[in-house]
């Protein structure tokens, strides 16, 4: 296994308390960071702290897509770790499955208020903060379906297709600072919001994938740490593909 140098740095992990937020944190964790680990889902969190203690881990309960608790979340992680180095945007959820023309009103708002609102409004608060330290690296985590749009989930496929622009977008508004913001672009993986949809709707985007199977935790964080670490110095406004050879571009 990789290691990383992550000694003395500081990350917040949005969606950090299961599947591939908190096998990164673990990761970061194990190779000398400390880590924030925002999560909506307070018994996660509380799993979390009694796995990791909270010498080097902090949980925080939050909203991303509520503008005054990331904002109130940001002051709680500079007042306990007095800056933040990194940042992996990771929360988001997945919504019903059903055709454009059917698809529930208030579900297509609220995974896109989730998944792309709440990516930009803690991407806006975190960034001054790297700003003024000319340092910072993020990384966004969007999808295949961002790509290509999956049949019977527009909602996750526009959200995500949302993040690669706007990675496109502050990796370039950042680029002459010591910044790097960057996407991957998992296919299904073995995570709790995958497996909860319908079976027949992972089977049919199982299919789509060459390996012939989901990618595992530990392979997604591999990619989103080295992408997180000072050693990616030059690449930005970037997607990286995990999507098992699916994606044509």
């Amino acid at each position: 296994m990789n290691t990383y140098d992550f000694d003395g740095r500081i990350a917040i992990i949005t969606g950090g308390g299961q599947g591939i937020g908190l096998t990164t944190a673990e990761r970061i964790l194990d190779n000398g960071g400390r880590v924030s680990i925002w999560d909506i889902d307070q018994k996660l969190l509380d799993a979390v702290t009694a796995k990791h203690g909270t010498e080097r881990v902090q949980t925080l309960r939050v909203d991303i897509s509520d503008k005054d608790g990331v904002t109130n979340a940001v002051d709680a992680v500079i007042a306990r770790f007095g800056k933040i180095d990194v940042l992996i945007n990771n929360a988001a959820i997945v919504g019903p499955n059903a055709p454009t023309w059917e698809y529930p009103i208030e579900d297509f708002i609220k995974v896109v208020q989730i998944g792309l609102v709440g990516t930009f409004l803690v991407s806006r608060a975190v960034v001054p903060h790297m700003i003024a330290a000319n340092y910072g690296r993020i990384v966004n985590l969007s999808s295949v379906a961002g790509k290509e749009g999956n049949p019977n989930a527009p909602a996750y496929s526009s959200t995500k297709a949302g993040v690669l622009a706007l990675t496109k977008s502050l990796g370039k508004e950042l680029a002459g600072y010591n910044i790097a913001v960057n996407a991957v672009t998992p296919a299904v993986a073995k995570t709790t919001m995958a497996l909860s949809q319908a079976p027949e709707f992972l089977a049919m985007i199982l299919s789509k994938i060459p390996r012939g199977r989901m990618l595992e935790l530990d392979e997604a964080a591999a990619m989103i740490c080295w992408l997180a670490t000072s050693e990616n110095s030059f690449t930005t406004g970037s997607t990286f593909d995990l999507s098992g050879g699916r994606a044509t571009y």
